[in-house]
């Protein structure tokens, strides 16, 4: 199926292509979430007549994907969590704890979705997680998962 992006899409293309994709790829998340629209003649003609807009906007949300960068990059997040005694947890830290924890602590509004954890978060220790915050801004943090019984 045919499609033209509305805004860039990692690993897929950059806004104005029209690229070729599967079916359920297109329906349920490239066209579900307004990433791109089906490529038929008229729409090919408005995404041409919209295309600045539409990089004016991807420029803006890629500025804001960096200075939340700026902001977050390389700093340690504490998480606290019940833990047996040879420190594996009851449970594991899920990436909507983690973007609770920002919104908390850096005011920073980040969708779960875009949290990586590079190794599940099962034990107590320190952990990297990536931050896609833009197709083409990266971002790395570490979380430290102490005992909740520790003081």
């Amino acid at each position: 199926m045919k499609v033209i992006l509305l805004e860039n899409v990692g690993k897929v293309g950059s806004i104005g292509d029209v690229i070729d994709v599967r079916r359920g790829f297109a329906r349920n998340y490239l066209i579900s979430k307004k990433k791109a629209l089906f490529a038929s003649k008229e729409n090919i003609k408005e995404v041409e007549k919209i295309k600045n807009e539409l990089s004016k906007k991807d420029q803006e949300k890629k500025k804001n994907a960096k200075a939340i960068k700026e902001k977050i990059q390389k700093k340690e997040f504490i998480v606290k969590k019940l833990a047996t005694e040879n420190k594996e947890l009851y449970g594991s830290v899920k990436p909507t704890e983690i973007a609770k924890i920002l919104r908390e602590v850096e005011k920073i509004e980040i969708n779960p979705s875009l949290i990586q954890p590079i190794k599940e978060i099962k034990s107590i220790g320190t952990f990297k997680v990536e931050l896609n915050l833009h197709p083409e801004v990266r971002s790395e943090i570490d979380i430290k998962v102490i005992s909740e019984d520790n003081k």
